[in-house]
């Protein structure tokens, strides 16, 4: 698995925080790594070099486990930030990217305990292809509106191709994938709604 990298001010900080994050998760849902492993369909030793920071997630490893623990990425990533402003500074937005999958990920109002929704940017490479198998929470309200390029998004059976302009909205409650066709990237702002 190749190293994804996570960049803001303190990456560093922000990965071991992250790994340690993911352990204790784990920890307080009283499974093993062996038992993780049967809920997410990721392997045992993946699971403990991730916990040990000797490798950074994978957007669809990230789901995953976000399905596992009941969460949404933006929620997870925001239990190990610092206390979250009111105003987020575009320079101090988390950025994630994973370079296997192509995919680069702008937390731009990061979720908040007392909040619902969260805006995230999503840019896709072209040829890009990221497939999660489970919604992270079942009935997940999404709202993407596609900023440049073109991006096709499956849910469930159904694909949509949604150019720059328009706007795509459903409850998220099966599998789902985005995929990049180019020849342009894809740009887009996803407006994320818990139920």
């Amino acid at each position: 698995m190749r190293k994804t990298e996570i960049q803001d001010p303190g990456s560093d900080q922000l990965e071991a925080r992250l790994a340690d994050r993911l352990s204790r998760l784990r920890v307080d849902h009283g499974w093993s790594l062996e038992e993780l492993a049967g809920r997410t369909g990721v392997s045992r030793s993946t699971l403990s070099r991730l916990e040990r920071m000797e490798i950074s997630p994978t957007a669809a490893l990230l789901n995953r486990l976000c399905a596992a623990y009941g969460r949404t990425m933006s929620q997870l990533l925001a239990e190990v930030e610092s206390e979250p402003p009111q105003v987020v500074r575009a320079g101090q937005q988390v950025v994630w990217r994973d370079e296997t999958s192509g995919f680069v990920r702008r937390s731009v109002s990061p979720p908040h305990p007392g909040l619902r929704g969260e805006l995230v940017e999503g840019v896709l490479r072209p040829g890009a292809d990221i497939s999660y198998d489970r919604p992270p929470v079942p009935g997940l309200e999404q709202h993407i509106w596609v900023l440049e390029g073109v991006l096709q998004v499956t849910t469930g059976e159904t694909v949509h191709e949604v150019r720059a302009g328009d706007c795509l909205r459903f409850r998220l409650w099966d599998r789902s994938r985005f995929h990049c066709p180019g020849p342009d990237p894809a740009r887009y702002a996803l407006v994320i709604v818990l139920p």
